[in-house]
């Protein structure tokens, strides 16, 4: 099926669905399907809703409002507090499952009191063929709409519709919430959350600094120490020059990960086991 198709069928979905609340983390996929809704239903009819809670970057939340406003779209900012319950804060291998079932306890009533049809996730269609996603299993427990996947969109065909429609989200780097950096059976909290934001603030600037500007890069939490992750490319650059790592502040060690960055590496032991 061509991408010209599958993106006529997910206007026809949005439209049939008339209005939209978009759980609008502000990554790529969540951005398009924003700007999907729009261009299907017009800005009155859409909502973008952004949780906001620790494991929310600061930057991630600015970025959000800023693409939001430049689409005409009702933005919102409800809070959620995933930390409250104790299957996330237990940071199992089911740590998604509680965090979209908060997320969408949160969004479900908004949607009913704003009169808006349903709650929409960026969940594409690449999403839907990892056998472990509890974050997916609760969206549709919840009976939040993905209209993505259900026209089949990959990640790929999304940053590619997104270049085709000018949005700046297209090539824009993965974003996974800070959680997703804390190693499984590390209790989650506020604390361990802001050590990770503000680590990965610091070393991205000093990388900038010395003239190794960063795509993407990750600062796993893995206890006493730090495991960092960054472009394959600067992999050697970094370990030839460890003094950089001296702003990952908070941890007995830190280390470069010889793999580099890769999205859901805490995931591999998990899959090995």
């Amino acid at each position: 099926m061509s991408l010209d198709t599958r993106l006529a069928d997910l206007d026809r979905r949005l439209r049939e669905l008339g209005s939209v609340v978009v759980a609008f983390s502000g990554g790529a996929d969540s951005a398009f399907l924003l700007a999907a809704a729009v261009r299907a239903v017009g800005p009155e009819h859409v909502v973008a809703a952004t949780a906001v809670s620790p494991s929310l970057p600061a930057s991630e939340l600015a970025e959000a409002a800023d693409f939001a406003r430049g689409l005409g779209v009702r933005h919102l900012t409800p809070a959620t507090d995933e930390m409250s319950r104790p299957g996330y804060a237990a940071n199992g291998r089911d740590r998604c499952f509680h965090c979209k079932a908060e997320l969408l306890d949160v969004l479900t009533p908004l949607a009913a009191d704003l009169g808006l049809a349903a709650v929409a996730t960026g969940t594409n269609a690449d999403d839907a063929r990892d056998r472990f996603r509890p974050g997916i299993r609760a969206a549709e427990l919840a009976g939040a709409v993905t209209p993505l996947r259900d026209a089949g969109l990959t990640k790929a065909e999304v940053r590619e519709a997104s270049r085709r429609w000018g949005l700046e989200t297209a090539d824009k780097p993965a974003a996974a919430c800070l959680s997703s950096r804390v190693a499984y059976g590390l209790r989650i909290s506020r604390e361990r959350l802001g050590r990770i934001e503000r680590a990965e603030a610091a070393l991205r600037e000093a990388l900038r600094a010395a003239d190794l500007p960063v795509r993407d890069l990750r600062v796993r939490d893995l206890g006493d120490r730090a495991r960092v992750e960054v472009d394959r490319e600067l992999v050697e650059p970094l370990s030839a020059r460890p003094e950089l790592l001296d702003v990952v502040e908070g941890f007995d060690a830190v280390e470069v990960d010889p793999l580099g960055f890769r999205s859901g590496s805490m995931n591999e032991a998990r899959n090995a086991s």
